[in-house]
This record gives structure tokens, sequence and C-alpha cells, in this order.
């Protein structure tokens, strides 16, 4: 991944934190890392425990942020966050997955879209 990526990369993943406080939630881990992978953002949504995944991208070139996450993708997800809740010791009734798609642009503010829920 080229610095440039990551620059983006993480300026979409500030731009999702702001937009998850705004609409309620309560950031509890970002860019958690074991072995096997990266969960982008962990919250709490009221009792729902929410493990997002980040998209960000410049341009529809290759789609929308959030067709990225294909099946293999989710399926790592799900057990990254099976390996967060036991080495945490977390429990939650509710647990989801959902995508945070960022779209920048060349100017103004970045847009966000929230995809509750996605898999």
């Amino acid at each position: 991944m080229t610095k440039q990526n990551q620059a983006v990369g993480g300026y979409g993943e500030r731009c999702a934190i702001r937009h998850l406080i705004e609409a309620g939630l309560r950031p509890v881990a970002r860019n958690w890392r074991c072995p096997d992978g990266e969960i982008d953002i962990i919250a709490w949504e009221g009792e729902v425990l929410a493990f997002c995944e980040v998209k960000t991208r410049r341009t529809g070139d290759f789609g929308s942020p959030a067709e990225a996450v294909v099946p293999a993708k989710a399926r790592r997800l799900r057990g990254l966050a099976a390996r967060w809740l036991a080495e945490t010791g977390t429990t939650a009734d509710e647990v989801r997955f959902d995508v945070l798609s960022v779209h920048l642009s060349g100017a103004g503010a970045a847009r966000v879209e929230h995809l509750k829920g996605a898999f």
C-alpha cells in the first residue's frame, strides 16, 4: 500500500469516527490488529456492538466503497470479531457488522454512508 493510499484511508477512518460519534455511537476500539487481520472500528450503539469496516474512495472507477467488502472479507471480519470478543472478554446480546463508505470529492466535505447490518 502506498503512503498516499494510507493517508486516504486514515482520513476516511477519521471521517467515519466523526460520523459514528455524531450519530450517537460510542467507539471502544480503532484499528484493532491481530495476526489474522484488522478491525477498523468497534463501537457500541446502545446495547448493540458494531464491528465496522471503513472503505474510502476518491472516485467511482472501481465501484462503490461498500462493494469492496466481498464475501471473503466478511468471513474474515466475523472471525476477527469472535477473536476480539474472546480476547477482551466482552459480551454483547447483539453484534452487527457495518460498512462505512467514505466518498471523497476534490472540493468539499467527504460524504459518509453508514450501512448497518451490512452482512
